[in-house]
């Protein structure tokens, strides 16, 4: 997702361009959104970037177990829809308030084109308040991208745009740009073709996609690409797509990819889209995650890890293919799940290449970052805007950080794959918090809610006591928790797990017990 740069985001003071606006999407579904499900997106837009427009169609297939009166759709007012299909013949519609409700007609129609035309909204701070940007390479080439997490596919296409939603068939996306313009997108490359002056390029992916996922980067690009074998064996296509200008670091960002794509399979599974291909595409912006088309504009930045390189936005956007794509949440309220599973990958590539004192430094660092401001779970049916904060991020990683620490890997790292490969979980299903601990509690047989509702749902943190008794004794306790946990303490005889709560318990040592002194927990000491 959009990183917070280092998890504090900073607002760019600029004067806001022609239609940017602040678009949110979430909180409770619409009731007439509820009455269908969207199967199938198929996009055909002709990109212009001479006026920064964009033209086309867009035919939405669904599927309703009633007789439709309205079919709801979300498109900002910003375009003009021309006319709308059903079964061939043109229907009525009313468009205003960013939405647009079909009339159709006395038909159980499945499926609606809808055409529509009109300038592009702005980015004002893309990623965060996103929209499109159009700039030009050094070249004087058009160079065009889109971000839409905060907004959802509203500001480009008409959509039933909740994040309980999802056409589980995929899309079909066409794209039409003048020579010789490439389009990157989703999926795979089905066909480009020739007419005139111009390039149309076909791209598809027949997996569910979540609707600010569906993306489109316009640009002349330098290409490089491979072979990748997952871990199951699968070969997946592997492409970076750079502007010209850069084209002398394009090698070594595609063996960044790879080498964050084998530390992520690691530990998370097989790469979740191996029907389709494993990219990154430079952007006009920071960066973003999209299915199988993640947003690059880190500008290099590549720093030593071990014994290789690291790119943090490269590979926390290539983390969100698990979570985020693969694992998502059909409220916002649970957008931690998104943010802290990613952001803890971040670390266990620190874990993997740069050894275990990297990780906890790592850990450490976060940890004291985390001001401890808001829950981590917000209150259901949640915009994106009041769910979205620095600690989905922070103190999500580190809530999995701590449950690592309770379980201990042989138990944590089989559970995580577990979690992220769970069809109940994965794909077309949608996912919310109470879905993953009771994961948690049914995997390990551990009931650890006590912990999760804590530091999920609270703001709080246990305060650690330590009092002396006697010549080799001493008295620990947690402050601030009903529940107990597990909690490595150092003492004179070394390191032991001891379960801590409120009551306190005697441990013996010769000198000052240390309180969980790698940093599992978060803990006011």
């Amino acid at each position: 997702m959009k990183l917070f740069s280092f998890f504090c985001l900073i607002f760019l003071s600029v004067s806001a361009p022609l239609f940017s606006q602040n678009w949110d999407w979430g909180g409770p579904i619409d009731p007439l959104q509820q009455k269908f499900k969207v199967k199938h997106y198929r996009l055909n837009l002709e990109i212009l970037p001479e006026t920064q427009s964009i033209r086309g169609s867009n035919t939405i297939t669904f599927s309703s177990a009633e007789k439709l009166d309205t079919l709801r759709l979300n498109l900002i007012d910003e375009y003009k829809v021309e006319k709308v299909l059903m079964n061939g013949e043109e229907v009525q519609f009313t468009h205003f308030n960013d939405m647009l409700d079909i009339l159709p007609n006395d038909c159980t129609c499945s499926s609606a084109e809808v055409f529509y035309s009109g300038k592009t909204p702005i980015a004002i701070n893309p990623p965060w308040t996103g929209g499109f940007t159009w700039k030009k390479d050094s070249f004087d080439n058009h160079w065009m991208g889109l971000s839409s997490q905060g907004e959802g596919a509203k500001i480009f296409m008409p959509a039933l745009d909740h994040p309980s939603s999802e056409p589980t068939d995929g899309v079909d996306l066409f794209f039409t740009v003048p020579k010789p313009y490439f389009v990157a997108s989703n999926g795979k490359l089905i066909d480009v073709k020739t007419l005139e002056d111009h390039l149309v390029y076909h791209w598809s992916t027949a997996y569910p996609i979540n609707n600010y996922n569906v993306n489109f980067t316009m640009g002349i690009f330098h290409e490089e690409k491979l072979e990748f074998t997952s871990v199951s064996g699968n070969k997946i296509p592997m492409h970076v797509w750079v502007l010209q200008e850069n084209k002398a670091k394009s090698k070594e960002l595609l063996s960044i990819l790879r080498t964050s794509t084998e530390t992520l399979e690691k530990y998370f599974g097989e790469f979740p889209f191996p029907e389709d291909k494993i990219a990154v595409v430079e952007t006009p912006y920071l960066g973003m995650e999209h299915q199988t088309i993640n947003a690059y504009g880190n500008n290099f930045q590549f720093v030593p890890m071990g014994e290789t390189q690291y790119d943090w936005l490269l590979h926390h956007e290539l983390g969100h293919e698990w979570f985020g794509n693969k694992v998502s949440v059909g409220d916002w309220a649970d957008m931690w799940i998104h943010e802290g599973f990613t952001a803890f990958g971040d670390w266990m590539f620190y874990w993997d290449h740069g050894g275990e004192q990297a990780y906890f430094d790592q850990a450490k660092s976060v940890g004291g970052s985390i001001e401890h401001l808001n829950p981590v779970v917000s209150p259901p049916n949640s915009t994106e805007e009041k769910a979205y904060h620095p600690e989905i991020y922070t103190k999500g990683a580190f809530v999995v950080h701590s449950l690592r620490g309770i379980l201990g890997d042989e138990v944590f790292f089989p559970m995580l794959k577990a979690f992220a490969s769970d069809e109940r979980f994965t794909y077309q299903n949608r996912i919310n918090t109470k879905d993953f601990t009771d994961f948690v509690a049914e995997y390990t047989g551990q009931d650890l809610q006590g912990f999760f509702d804590f530091y999920l749902l609270t703001t709080d943190q246990p305060e650690v006591k330590v009092v002396k008794k006697g010549k080799s004794g001493y008295q620990i306790s947690l402050k601030g928790i009903e529940f107990t946990m597990p909690v490595e303490v150092k003492t004179s005889e070394g390191t032991q797990k001891v379960t801590l709560g409120s009551k306190p318990v005697k441990v013996s040592s010769k000198t000052l017990p240390e309180v969980d002194p790698k940093g599992w927990l978060m803990l006011k000491r």
